[in-house]
Parts: C-alpha cells; structure tokens; sequence
C-alpha cells in the first residue's frame, strides 16, 4: 500500500469522525429530557422514515459515491501484492462500518444528553429514597395483602426478622391451629469446633441457654463459610401483634427499584432501617420532609401526582398508631405505574443500552458485509484494468 493511498484512507476516516461527530452533537441536543422518557422509549434505530434515518441515507450514498471515485481515480494504478490487497480490503471494511453508523453515534449523543440531565449518583438516590418510603406508596387495597404485609417481612428492630411457625392443636373437622413467631438467630463457629469436639459445641449451646436436640430441632439451616460452619435457627419467640413499635408499614421489605450492583439483601435491610428511624425515632416533620422529597422526584419524572406531604404523614402517624384498625384509605394518589415504568426504562437506557437495536442487527452487518464486498470487488476490477 502506498503512502498516498494511506493518507486517503486516514483523511477518509477524519471526514467520517466530523460526520459521527455532528449526529452525537445532533442526537445530544434533540434528546427531549427525562421527563419525556416512557416505556417505548430506547435509543435511536434505523427507522426508514425520520430525519436521521433520511439524512443518513443520503450521507452515506453521497460518501461512498465520492470516496469510491476518488480513490479508483487517484489510487488504482499499482500492483499491489496479496498482503497489500489484505490491509487494503482491511480499509474498506472499517470504511464501510463507519459510513453506515452514524445513527448509533446519534445514540450516544442521547445517552451522554440523559446523563448530564440525570447523573447515575442522582438516579441511585431517588432509587434509595422510594425504597426507603415504597411500604408507604401502595394503592391502599394493596395493604389487605398477606402476602405484601406480614410479620415475617420485618426485617428492623431487633428481634426481627421473625420466622413463623404454625402448629395443629387440636384436629378434626375444625382443627385448632395456634401461630407463634420466632425470632431467626445465628451460630458461627469453626468448623473443627463442630466437627471434632461436641463437647465444645455443647458448651457453646449452654452459653446461649439452649440444648443440643433443642437446637437439633429448630435449625432452618446449616452452611460452611470456608472454614466456619454457620447455623441458623429459631430463637427465641417473638409476640409482634402485641408489639407497639411495630406498625404495618414496616411489615413490608420489598424495594421499589433495587440499586444497581448493589446487595438486594443489605439495600432491604438499610431500608427497613431508615424507615423505622423516621416512623419511630424521629420527629413528625422528617416523614414530612421525606414525602416533600418525594413530591419532587415524581414532578421531575413529570409523573402526575395528588400527593400533599402533610396530609400523607398525617394518615401515616394514624396508622401507625392505630395499627389494629383496617387500612381504608391513604392520601398517597399519583401515577404508581407510570413512576415504574418510567424507571424501568431508565434502567435500561443505564445499564443495558441497546445502541445496535436486535431487531435490526442481522440487517445492518449484511449490509455493511454487502457494501465492503462491492467496494472490495469495484477496487480490484478498476486497479487490474489500469495495470
């Protein structure tokens, strides 16, 4: 390959890096902001039919029509070897990529607009407050779910979380069935320990005031943690229905949207934690402050809402000091869906930016293959006629 030739191929590629740099620029300053984001939102695919689509296809025809001519005209005359005509098809091929993807520049143009507008560090934030607040979002139907709200989903203050345990007192046609709770406490010890010395094991039994087929009989499970053995079993029990500290928003432990890369477990558990600091340990106008909070992150998802922070926490406060009366109604009215959707999408467009679409990846390599071979084939015949 000649320098000329060389030199052709880099200014080729710096026209096409100011072009993909125009659609990020183009993609970057269209992008209509967060507030517009929905379910069907993604990043830019070939569509046929808008502005980027059109102008890509004359872009990339007017390109190619002008680099093929200048480089048959200017750069054909040599014989060139097989090694040569291997770099040189080489060439053409990253040509042809570049020349046929300007609309996924224009993807990362979007991307990098969405997160000047909306930074990862931010998104986690508004992540951990409707966590920390979500048993205090739901429709209030929702709250006559057992399977939504229940002791064992207690996860703060000690002793939770509970296990339940259900036991026929009495069969028959209308058997007696007696509940009770208990709280779920752990055992870690060298594995030696349990292996080779069950006196030693039995000594660690008496400390906790528990015998040996006692425990037998109450271990949900047993695990080894590299040279540690960890029980796990029902401690002692628990009465949460008689518990004043315990209300029914807390007997939720499900996140609204998890953190990304982050422990669903331990984000489950500084939830629980929080929102028992502010239900229990805090003053009144921290809840409210809280919903404040809230109250502007569903305006700045532009999520419709009825939501007034004082009149929330006053329902809650009732609720959480009436925790024996049915939940008929909480002033907590917005959008529930479109905030999950909204999120959802969001997620995507972070952490699984689709910038080559699926349904339209088979197309674009063939094309792009399609194109190289053409460009390849054209090159050969000019440059074998003009030897």
């Amino acid at each position: 390959m000649t320098k000329n030739l060389k030199r052709y191929f880099v200014k080729s590629v710096i026209v096409l890096a100011i072009i993909h740099l125009a659609y990020f620029l183009y993609g970057y300053f269209t992008f209509k902001g967060i507030s517009k984001i929905n379910i069907y939102t993604e990043f830019y695919r070939f569509k046929f039919y808008d502005d980027v689509s059109i102008s890509h296809f004359f872009v990339s025809g007017l390109f190619l029509l002008f680099f093929l001519i200048f480089l048959v005209r200017n750069h054909s005359r040599e014989n060139y070897k097989v090694g040569s005509l291997l770099k040189i098809t080489s060439c053409l091929l990253l040509i042809s990529f570049l020349t046929f993807s300007f609309f996924i520049s224009y993807s990362f143009g979007m991307n990098a607009k969405l997160k000047t507008e909306l930074s990862e560090n931010d998104f986690n934030k508004d992540k951990k407050l409707l966590n920390v607040l979500n048993p205090f979002l739901y429709g209030y139907t929702s709250y006559s779910s057992e399977k939504l709200f229940n002791y064992e989903n207690i996860l703060y203050p000690k002793p939770y979380p509970v296990i339940k345990q259900e036991d026929t007192i009495s069969a028959g046609e209308y058997p007696i069935i007696e509940t009770n709770y208990y709280s779920i406490d752990t055992i870690k010890a060298l594995t030696s320990t349990f292996d080779k010395t069950k006196n030693k094991a039995d000594s660690i039994l008496d400390i906790i005031g528990l015998d040996k087929e006692e425990l037998y009989k109450r271990i949900i499970s047993k695990k080894v943690i590299k040279d540690s053995t960890q029980i796990i079993f029902k401690g002692l029990p628990v009465h949460p229905e008689h518990d004043e500290d315990i209300c029914i928003f807390l007997q939720n432990n499900s996140l609204f949207n998890a953190v990304h890369g982050d422990s669903i477990d331990k984000q489950k558990y500084q939830s629980a934690v929080d929102r028992y600091k502010i239900l229990y340990k805090s003053k009144k106008d921290s809840l409210t402050y809280e919903f404040q909070k809230l109250d502007t992150i569903l305006r700045k998802y532009n999520i419709e809402t009825n939501l007034i922070p004082k009149q929330l926490t006053q329902d809650v406060y009732h609720y959480r000091d009436n925790h024996g009366e049915p939940l008929n109604g909480i002033r907590n009215n917005f959008e529930r869906k479109a905030l999950a959707e909204k999120f959802s999408t969001l997620d995507k467009l972070f952490y699984e930016p689709n910038y080559l679409h699926p349904n339209i990846i088979g197309i674009y390599f063939i094309v792009i293959v399609s194109v190289w071979i053409i460009l390849s084939l054209f090159y050969l015949a000019f440059n074998k006629k003009k030897e």
